[in-house]
């Protein structure tokens, strides 16, 4: 290669290298890692969607990678332990804080049980780290016990077995030493790092079930797994909550209120209801089907969005001012040529003459209720989270990951949207989408703040794809006004045709990977497949909320992609932690083969074995410069 001709910037580049690695010999080392790498076995990935607050099964599924560790513990074990034997283990594994505390209780605690116990969680360790570096096992191990899981990790006979008896000292001192138990933790939480090297969330974290705070935490804890999240709609209208816009603050609000999820915004986040739950029992009449707090927070929203709609007229929803359409006198409301009646006429706070003005009072709460939200510190943690790991959608190993649609028409072409005076459609609006988004969260710009509330509600927002009938289902009960018209995306995509130019618009080959998203419950019951499209689609979305199981039959989907290929499992419900400590009760599922590989899928076959080779070739410029002498050689620091 001849450096003469190296641009400024790339030589920049190869000294900021030689920093990390400053003579050949370090290039050497790395560069035989590197190519050793490749030749791993892919990772498995974990693909969940809808938590929607669900801590528990969420909990769960996480601890048993939705049934990976009970695949590895059968195939460890073979025959050699009973069935109930391996389910005590693998409840072990998912919650040995709790079993250990059972253990005890029951005087089981026996050093042969505590040695039998290491041994076992041992030999699934030992399984599942020889799919990966040494390097990056220590890495995941906890740091107190890294020198010696490691070492137990690596234990083999030899000759005179030297190696086997230094293994079993090591035991037998963690037994005399009374570290036991906290050796079963760490190998515990070992064992789960190492099932699964990645975790999708697609989208909707948030809403409906009360533990999505709980879940956040969780997720802030992984930090040895890679986590990436595509927000879904309810995520983003809590990530606009959390950056001040106040109609989302507003439908937050009402959202949890409607799920009676106090909780959440009280206890988890601080985020005081008080005064608006005093302004409404003042202001509004009690004793009808809609409770005062929620009639003064059903105005407040409406107002809210109502301002939003008339300074942004590209978004093209007049159709849903209807609070000047509200005929006080009859009870009554005219939506297009028709009118219904309403189920109350209780409309105190809106003048006729201005209907989306804000008074005094309401005013004043909306701005508390932004300064709370605003400078809610765990929320804020938990939003700063979905930012840094998530975005609109994601391309990853040949896999298309986003929540809800990609907005068309219906002859099947990219729907365009006004976006700030130039028109987007397909990729190029789903990359404003997340700009946009961003910018909210770092400037607080009104502008970029009301599209985060046209993304929760939007007909043409990629994370929401509906019309959504918020005023038609609070107020008339005609429930034919309640129809929520979907976007032409989730219809088109039942055939091939769509998914494979949706596949195209974003890089991806058509036939080789999968477009996954979540948002729309499968209706198992009703026999629809979240296989579609021949299966170029993948529809995750089982219903993990409890709300949607009678409607799904089932209590979520989860899709495993491993070196084998790639497996969706169809979850009934989870029953409790108690059920599972005392009756060793798994989640039961059913598994479907999507893919199977023809061959094991190894790194090399990866977007981080495109990474690698990307980094070998960068590494195999450094070492050349080093040797024509354009960049010199130091030692290592």
């Amino acid at each position: 290669m001849a450096y003469s001709d190296q641009s400024g910037q790339s030589i920049k580049y190869l000294t900021l290298l030689s920093d990390q690695f400053p003579n050949q010999r370090a290039v050497f080392s790395e560069i035989i890692n590197l190519q050793a790498i490749l030749n791993l076995p892919k990772s498995t990935e974990h693909f969940m969607s809808d938590l929607h607050g669900e801590y528990e099964a969420f909990l769960h599924i996480l601890n048993n990678c939705s049934g990976v560790i009970r695949e590895h513990v059968d195939e460890v074990f073979g025959n050699t332990l009973t069935h109930e034997e391996k389910g005590d283990l693998c409840t072990l594994i998912y919650y040995p804080h709790e079993k250990l505390a059972l253990v005890r209780e029951a005087r089981q605690d026996s050093p042969s049980w505590y040695k039998r116990m290491l041994d076992q969680l041992l030999a699934v360790a030992r399984r599942l780290s020889s799919r990966y570096t040494r390097s990056k096992v220590r890495k995941a191990i906890p740091h107190d016990f890294a020198y010696i899981i490691d070492e137990l990790l690596h234990t083999h006979p030899d000759e005179n077995n030297y190696r086997v008896r230094y293994h079993e000292r090591i035991i037998d001192s963690i037994l005399e030493t009374d570290s036991t138990e906290d050796f079963i933790f760490a190998l515990a939480e070992l064992i789960k790092v190492l099932a699964v090297d990645h975790i999708h969330l697609v989208g909707d974290i948030f809403d409906r079930g009360g533990g999505a705070a709980k879940i956040m935490d969780r997720l802030l804890r992984c930090t040895h797994q890679r986590t990436d999240i595509q927000w879904g709609n309810h995520d983003i209208l809590w990530m606009g909550a959390a950056a001040g816009q106040p109609a989302c603050i507003a439908t937050v609000l009402r959202n949890n209120l409607r799920y009676d999820n106090y909780e959440i915004l009280e206890n988890d986040y601080g985020i005081s209801l008080r005064e608006l739950v005093a302004f409404a029992d003042r202001t509004y009449t009690a004793g009808e089907p809609i409770t005062p707090l929620i009639k003064a927070i059903n105005v407040l929203l409406f107002k809210l969005e109502g301002q939003i709609i008339q300074r942004h007229p590209e978004f093209d929803m007049e159709d849903r001012l209807l609070l000047d359409e509200i005929d006080q006198a009859a009870g009554t409301v005219t939506i297009g040529s028709t009118s219904y009646t309403l189920i109350t006429n209780d409309f105190p706070t809106v003048d006729p003459e201005h209907p989306y003005e804000l008074n005094e009072d309401e005013q004043r709460i909306v701005d508390k209720l932004v300064y709370e939200f605003t400078n809610a510190d765990h929320l804020q943690r938990h939003v700063d989270f979905l930012y840094r790991h998530g975005s609109v959608y994601l391309v990853r190993n040949g896999n298309l990951l986003f929540h809800g649609c990609i907005p068309m028409n219906e002859d099947g072409t990219f729907a365009s949207m006004n976006c700030n005076g130039t028109w987007r459609a397909g990729r190029d609006y789903l990359d404003f989408c997340d700009d946009i988004a961003r910018r909210a969260w770092r400037t607080r710009e009104q502008d970029a703040m009301d599209w985060m509330w046209y993304l929760w509600v939007g007909n043409r927002s990629p994370v929401s794809g509906r019309l959504v009938k918020t005023f038609e289902r609070s107020y008339i009960e005609d429930q034919s006004t309640w129809a929520e018209p979907m976007d032409p995306y989730f219809e088109l995509t039942r055939d091939a045709y769509a998914c494979d130019a949706i596949m195209r618009e974003f890089g991806l080959v058509p036939g080789y990977g999968h477009i996954i998203n979540g948002h729309t419950p499968v209706k198992t019951l009703k026999g629809e497949s979240p296989l579609r499209a021949e299966g170029r689609l993948l529809v995750i979305d089982g219903g993990f909320c409890q709300a949607y199981h009678p409607k799904t039959g089932i209590a979520g989907y989860t899709l495993i992609s491993s070196s084998r290929g790639m497996r969706l499992k169809a979850h009934e419900a989870f029953k409790s932690v108690e059920e599972a400590l005392t009756r060793n009760a798994d989640i039961q599922s059913e598994t479907t083969q999507v893919d199977v590989a023809s061959r094991r899928i190894m790194v090399s076959d990866t977007d981080t074995g495109v990474e690698i080779r990307e980094r070998i070739n960068d590494l195999r410029q450094l070492l050349e410069a080093y040797r024509s002498g354009l960049i010199p050689e130091h030692a290592s620091k």
